[in-house]
């Protein structure tokens, strides 16, 4: 396989930041670009940070000019933005759909983003549906491959208190059997992995996966 360059949105996000190591670290990647709100320091060769208006479409694309691979791990949560589901949806949604819609102006071939397990836009759970909503609008732009990954909750150390989270990274895992496949904890750096691993394979067309699929390519 060539060498490749590549760019993570939400770098510094439980999964993003997982996923940067692993592009620092694997040998075939010539270059990682960051693109964040706020200046990012990693004393590594291969990275560069971008400091970037994330609502400005045409700055997205001059960023990841020449990418071979994007990865977007970009989210909020809803005491972020004082439950306020306008300003968490020109996040989550806004955002989003100007990074798919940058790699396929751009003729970037791969773009890998998280989503959520139970994602659908016709659920009456603003989380779930937007998600929903998300997958389907980036997944009608045309990505020659878009990789749509689904993890339930997420084990690993964030940086910041979720008293809910913490609470039920302790207990969820306990009846992980029990629960149906696809809403099982699965841990960031596994998902991380999963993701690096199947966009190197260039599958084309959309596909979602979910945690056997994620759990398969570990």
């Amino acid at each position: 396989m060539k060498s490749y360059k590549a760019s993570v949105f939400g770098s510094t996000g439980l999964i993003g930041s997982f996923l940067t190591d692993i592009l620092i670290n694997d040998p075939l990647c010539d270059q990682i670009i960051t693109l964040t709100r706020n200046k990012v320091i990693i004393n590594n060769k291969k990275h560069k940070n971008h400091v970037i208006d994330f609502s400005s479409l045409n700055e997205i694309k001059k960023t990841i000019k020449n990418c071979d691979y994007v990865y977007s791990g970009i989210g909020t949560t809803q005491s972020r933005v004082n439950y306020n589901k306008k300003k968490y949806r020109s996040i989550d949604y806004d955002i989003t759909l100007n990074i798919a819609r940058a790699c396929k102006e751009s003729g970037i071939k791969s773009f890998s983003l998280i989503s959520t397990a139970g994602a659908d836009k016709t659920k009456n759970n603003f989380y779930l549906s937007l998600k929903g909503e998300i997958d389907e609008e980036v997944s009608k732009i045309g990505i020659d491959s878009l990789s749509i990954f689904r993890p339930s909750l997420l084990l690993g150390k964030r940086n910041e208190n979720r008293f809910g989270e913490k609470l039920a990274q302790q207990v969820m895992p306990l009846f992980s059997s029990l629960m149906p496949e696809d809403y099982r904890p699965i841990r960031a750096d596994f998902v991380a992995s999963s993701m690096h691993k199947i966009s190197m394979k260039n599958i084309k067309g959309n596909n979602i996966y979910h945690f056997k699929e994620m759990m398969s390519v570990l």
